[in-house]
Order: C-alpha cells, then structure tokens, then sequence
C-alpha cells in the first residue's frame, strides 16, 4: 500500500562528477524536459551546506514541473531543501525513524537486493515505504562499494515479492531498459546513462522512449 502514487518510469539519481561544468541543476532540468519523472539528489561527499544550495537550486529547475525532488541518505535536509522525500540504504537511517521524522506526507523510498530484506521491509507495516529501489541490475562504477549484481531475473524475483513498486537501478543503459520491460519493475534509475551524457534531454528520452515500448 503506497500513501502516494510515484512515477518511477525514469528514476534519475544526480553525480555532481558525473555531470562536470554542465552543473545538477542545468543536467536535471534537460532530463526532466527528456521525460524523466522523479530526481534523487545524491552527492555523498560533500558538506551538509553545499548540499542544501544544490539541493535548493534543483528544487528551483524543477518548480512548476510536478516532478519528486528525493534526498538520498540526508533526512535531516529533506525539509531545509524543502524536498519530497528521502531515499535510504541499507546502512542508513532506518526508514520507520525517517518515517517518523518527515510526517506521513513524504516519500521515503529504500535500497534493497534481496527477498530476506523485502521481507525485513514488510514488517515494518504497509505505513512506512513508498517503493523500493532494487538492485544493482548490472555492475556500476557509479557506486564501486555495490554488492553483488542481481541481474535481471534477481530484479524480477524480489518485485513479484514486493508489496510496493520498485525501481530497478545499477549499469542500466537504453538498450538494458527494454530487457527490463517486463519484469515486473515499475521504472529505471539511471545514473550515468544521464549525467555522463553530451546531451542529457536526448540520452532521457531515448531511454524514457525505451522503456515506454516505442519504436
């Protein structure tokens, strides 16, 4: 049971590395105009400050555009930021205490790769999760400490376990997003196929374009 809807068809998480001179904010406004429908900001080694200014400046590219602004890891920003929501890991604050913390408005989304933690999950109550973020598909060298790639029949076994939608994340390419169509998933998070693109508008709708079976 999800207490809000959310549009996972394309799942963009930002790399301030990744998107170089271009900037966050400038490589999730033309992602957005490429069809991506929900944006995690996520940039792990840098200051709480530094994150709330960046995280403030994508809220103000996305106004107006209906598109979730997610907060990875940083529950005590989501509100400065004025975000829609916190994604966690398995090593970060438990969701139920994000829960607690951001109201029962808030999207709160968690990493997960396995059936034992989906079921971890669902006991913590239908009152907690939103989704959950599955994976990694592929191997990444967008977040070198991943566990083990689950590949695409492991993403297929932990949605047809999970009570909430999930979004499939690790090494997903255009190409990569067909094979995952009919898995069950309810959309791609993609990292570098967007940040790391010359054109990020192009390289997002190729993949939304993909993953919505259009020729």
């Amino acid at each position: 049971m999800t207490r809000r809807p959310v549009d996972l068809s394309l799942y963009l998480v930002t790399d301030t590395g990744l998107c170089g001179p271009r900037g966050v904010p400038a490589t999730v406004e033309a992602a957005v105009a490429g069809g991506a429908t929900m944006v995690q900001l996520r940039d792990p080694g840098t200051t709480d400050a530094d994150f709330v200014a960046l995280g403030l400046a994508v809220r103000q590219v996305l106004a107006g555009s209906g598109v979730p602004l997610i907060v990875d890891d940083r529950v005590h920003l989501v509100q400065d930021i004025s975000a829609d929501g916190v994604h966690v890991g398995q090593r970060d604050m438990s969701p139920s205490q994000a829960r607690q913390l951001l109201g029962p408005d808030a999207i709160v989304g968690l990493s997960i790769s396995t059936i034992e933690q989906v079921r971890a999950a669902r006991a913590l109550g239908d009152d907690v999760l939103d989704y959950l973020g599955v994976g990694p598909v592929w191997p990444t060298a967008t977040k070198p400490d991943h566990g083990p790639a689950i590949g695409p029949d492991g993403v297929a076994a932990v949605a047809a376990a999970s009570p909430w939608p999930v979004v499939a994340i690790g090494g997903i390419t255009t190409v990569r997003a067909g094979a995952l169509r009919h898995s069950g998933v309810a959309g791609v998070a993609v990292v570098s196929a967007v940040c790391a693109a010359e054109d990020p508008a192009a390289a997002a709708a190729s993949l939304r374009a993909t993953w919505d079976g259009q020729p």
